[in-house]
């Protein structure tokens, strides 16, 4: 197992829930809580405020365990955006370009997503944008760069079957360019385990 997809594990049994939908997940197979004891073990109900930073730190984790400051300020926009602020949240998270780069299947993990980009193998409407938070719009291009197009870890996401690619992103497989259609509304994010962006909201607006 290599060092990264353990730290994935590892996350998985923090929160209890299979994240990224993986196979290989240990909360596949296991319905009890982890250690020596997890069968007979019994846990209280968890507080209002424990509930919500539950909430939190699956989201945070599940789009690249995003830092505290950056989540933050993510909440502070989508606070700050006219409309649902539920939906707003989504909304940024989904059109960070790291997001839209796993969303397109051009890497296996929203990690992967990012280092792509962070070395430059990323093109937004032609340009290179080596920045992961940087916002996509409706109808911007994403491409993977003409050098890098025949990565190996490239080639295996996209012929994976693990994932689709959702409605909200067109997708040019041979030329290996996307298109950001809309921004998702959260009913159409395809989450493998139950979120709760809007008990994100209540725990920040405590």
């Amino acid at each position: 197992m290599t060092k990264r997809l353990a730290s994935k594990h590892k996350v998985d049994r923090r929160l209890k829930v299979n994240l990224w939908g993986r196979p290989k997940s240990p909360f596949n197979s296991r319905n009890y809580p982890p250690g020596q004891h997890g069968k007979s073990r019994r846990r209280g109900k968890p507080s209002d405020y424990g509930t919500q930073l539950q909430a939190k730190q699956k989201m945070k984790c599940y789009y690249g365990n995003i830092n505290e400051r950056q989540f933050r300020n993510i909440y502070r926009k989508a606070l700050q955006k006219k409309g649902n602020t539920t939906e707003n949240l989504v909304g940024f998270l989904e059109v960070r370009l790291d997001t839209v780069t796993y969303r397109a299947k051009f890497a296996s993990t929203v990690f992967s997503a990012r280092q792509l980009i962070n070395h430059g193998h990323i093109r937004v409407n032609g340009k290179k944008v080596n920045i992961p938070s940087f916002l996509v719009k409706p109808e911007d291009t994403i491409e993977i760069k003409d050098k890098s197009k025949d990565m190996g870890m490239i080639v295996s996401s996209l012929v994976s079957k693990e994932r689709e690619i959702p409605d909200f992103i067109q997708m040019d497989e041979k030329n290996k360019k996307a298109r950001l259609i809309r921004i998702p509304k959260f009913s159409e994010v395809p989450y493998p385990t139950i979120m709760e962006p809007n008990l994100v909201i209540e725990y920040y607006s405590r």
